[in-house]
């Protein structure tokens, strides 16, 4: 298997990495909304989206005319090719037809999350010059004071917003009177906010050529047989780039179904799994560590579960936890997925071996999606390097994003002369060519000169029977430079000290790896895609360590 890694090398030893797999067309001149609902009509009245909670559902055919009338509506309303629209929802049935009929109408979507705060939505809205919002009654008060157009959805009318069912209808009565400008494949069609490589909220400029491009590579195993056939579940934030693409758009292309969940609560959860028969779970891997901690699983019937496989993406996966996962939930294949919003999806693990498309290695992130180039670099003198030689990971293909919005230094930063993308992240290519990503380089821990990768010591962590959950990150230190620190999140019924967790960690790892620092704490606090804010956690464990250096010694 080893000879299906194509590598090239140029005079200075270039060594670039493509798929073991055919490269896959990419159709020109149709845009996202185009692409993903064709053939729509063949299933009209079959279900696209429901609500887990409220049961409101959503048929292709309503999604098809709901996704014009709104396209039209925004027209009338004045919205012209490349304006932004900021979408504030939770995870609801219309949200698809939101995003899909601001690009189908030249629009720009740019998801923002209705759980932030409202300074943080005003930051979103002037660094992409908004001209519209959308949003639902609970979250209109937050953006009361920003001087623009409001459409919210759901039953209620909110003083100087446009209700979004009225404007619907407004929409099927007008005629069209405005020149709509066509819209081309390379324009923009939407503009998430991510923190990139280097940590600061940026707005990531993404073409309909580069989400088709994604859709046809990521999508490249998907045959006829499953067309029509699979149930997802929708509960990674659609705001989320990979909620959007790998979960809204993909399904629509394949004509399945998306159960939407607008919050996280593991009853709810292993209820919408059972009643909707969901046979695909895109999560997170700290709802994979509560079905194989929480005592709550064992109140519900698994043999009722339809559950194929789950996928996880966003944050590294424990092996440990992976382990305990598969004897719980034998029938369901474990999928990982890499990617960021600057490329959306760059390997997978999972293709269909019956048309000879293998499964990676556990633990791989996978392999190199059709139509993509991957190298690994010294992030110090930038060479490319050989096979089993962790650098960091750069990607070239047409789902490069644009750049980041009105930040040349960034974009600058990140997609250099020759087109690659430098993800920040330290990964290597095994002789099979299944990828596996190490950690991020700006979370590595440099401890005396050595690199200690956080994700192996949460993962050993994790393994501790009393462990429910545990964070690793640097913290300075004179003589070290930094030293491995970790924050666990102990069982009610834990007897352990923290002294006898680091020592479980030292009996685990060679010297250098060793935890210095351990303090336990209530939750670990994580952002929406289940990525752990070690920012926050370090600022709280200095502060911690200043007070009781202040107390003294007890």
């Amino acid at each position: 298997m080893a000879n299906n890694v194509r590598t090239t090398l140029s005079q200075d030893e270039e060594h670039i990495f493509r798929s073991r797999y055919p490269s896959v067309h990419v159709p020109d001149n149709v845009t996202l909304p185009e692409f993903v609902l064709q053939n729509a009509e063949l299933y009209s009245d079959k279900m696209a989206f429901v609500e887990a909670a409220t049961g409101k559902a959503y048929t292709y055919a309503q999604v098809t005319r709901d996704t014009k009338r709104f396209s039209k509506a925004l027209g009338s309303l004045g919205l012209r090719k490349g304006h932004v629209v900021v979408v504030i929802l939770p995870n609801v049935a219309e949200y698809a037809i939101v995003a899909l009929g601001i690009m189908a109408a030249g629009g720009v979507f740019s998801g923002a999350n209705p759980s932030a705060h409202a300074s943080e939505i005003k930051k979103q809205v002037v660094a992409a010059d908004a001209k519209l919002i959308v949003t639902d009654a609970s979250t209109s008060k937050k953006v009361q004071s920003l001087e623009l157009p409001v459409i919210v959805l759901g039953e209620e009318h909110v003083e100087g917003t446009i209700h979004w069912g009225e404007l619907l209808e407004a929409a099927e009565r007008a005629s069209v009177n405005f020149a709509k400008q066509a819209v081309q494949q390379t324009d923009l069609c939407a503009l998430p906010f991510s923190s990139g490589t280097t940590g600061l909220s940026k707005g990531v400029m993404l073409t309909h050529r580069n989400l088709v491009a994604n859709l046809c590579s990521s999508l490249f195993s998907v045959g006829p047989e499953l067309i029509g056939q699979v149930t997802t579940l929708g509960l990674i934030p659609f705001f989320h780039i990979y909620g959007l693409t790998g979960i809204c758009c993909a399904t629509l292309r394949n004509k399945g179904k998306v159960v939407a969940m607008g919050r996280y609560e593991l009853r709810a959860f292993l209820s919408a799994l059972i009643d909707h028969e969901v046979t695909f779970a895109p999560i997170v891997p700290p709802i994979i560590l509560g079905l194989v901690k929480d005592p709550i699983v064992d109140e519900f019937d698994l043999g009722k579960l339809k559950l194929r496989s789950i996928m996880t993406a966003a944050a590294p996966l424990a092996p440990e936890i992976l382990n305990e996962f598969q004897k719980k939930f034998p029938g369901v294949d474990v999928q990982e997925a890499y990617g960021m919003t600057e490329h959306s999806c760059i390997t997978l693990t999972h293709g269909d071996p019956t048309k000879g498309h293998g499964i990676a290695k556990k633990h791989s992130v996978g392999f190199i999606l059709p139509n993509l180039e991957v190298k690994f670099i010294d992030p110090d003198t930038s060479r490319s390097l050989p096979k089993n030689t962790p650098g960091e990971i750069c990607v070239r293909s047409q789902c490069v994003m644009l750049g980041y919005y009105k930040n040349e230094y960034e974009t600058a930063q990140t997609i250099d002369e020759s087109g690659w993308l430098h993800t920040g992240d330290i990964g290597y290519i095994d002789d099979d060519g299944d990828v596996f990503v190490v950690d991020r380089i700006k979370e590595l821990i440099k401890y005396k000169g050595f690199q200690v990768a956080p994700a192996e010591l949460e993962g050993i962590l994790l393994s501790h029977p009393s462990v429910e959950d545990a964070a690793v990150l640097g913290l300075p230190d004179e003589e070290a430079g930094e030293i491995p620190a970790a924050c666990v999140v102990m069982s009610p019924d834990a007897k352990e000290t923290e002294k006898e967790i680091m020592n479980y960690v030292a009996s685990n790892v060679a010297s250098y790896k060793r935890v210095r620092v351990l303090q336990f704490v209530d939750t670990i606090p994580k952002s929406p895609s289940g990525k752990i804010m070690r920012r926050l956690i370090k600022e709280k464990m200095v502060e911690n360590m200043k007070t009781n250096l202040k107390a003294g010694p007890k």
